[in-house]
């Protein structure tokens, strides 16, 4: 991951609406959120929670980059042999357990290329003996279920990956 990749990607993420992205090349890992700020992790070490530059990562592009970089050149980069863009994060609203369907013998509520709804439920969280449904917030197709039946997850805890529709 470069740091021009880097910048381009916070760039784009700073002035698009998605809340959250995460960027995954195999060593590093970046995750940007407009709820809790840009962390960068390199072999397993996170950055700080707060928002802040990571570090290594120069706070303006080096000297002859071009400052802002079209969609087109934004898309071949995140499509090129780096690796492919994650979707959005869909992340628990509270601490709780993580059940995939309404009961052990129950089908799951999504699964990996599922096509959902606004409003339609994506998992259960237990909390306190409650049962809370989890509703997607827009239409989108499931990439990726971050969570196991039965798991204990953390508040901002992912969840989901989701491509909008």
């Amino acid at each position: 991951m470069t740091e021009q990749f880097i910048l381009t990607l916070i760039d784009k993420f700073e002035t698009g609406s998605m809340r959250e992205m995460e960027w995954r090349d195999g060593v590093s890992s970046l995750l940007l959120s407009k709820n809790y700020g840009a962390l960068l992790s390199v072999d397993g070490a996170a950055g700080a929670s707060e928002r802040r530059q990571p570090t290594g990562i120069p706070t303006s592009p080096p000297a002859g980059t071009p400052a802002s970089l079209s969609q087109s050149e934004v898309d071949k980069a995140l499509n090129s042999g780096q690796g492919r863009a994650a979707g959005e994060v869909i992340s628990s609203p509270i601490v709780g357990t993580f059940y995939a369907a309404p009961g052990p013998d129950s089908p799951a509520f999504v699964s990996k290329g599922s096509k959902v709804k606004k409003g339609d439920t994506l998992c259960i969280l237990e909390a306190m003996k409650m049962m809370n449904k989890l509703e997607a917030e827009f239409d989108c197709e499931i990439l990726d279920i971050k969570a196991s039946p039965g798991q204990l997850v953390e508040f901002g805890e992912p969840l989901f990956e989701a491509r909008r529709l």
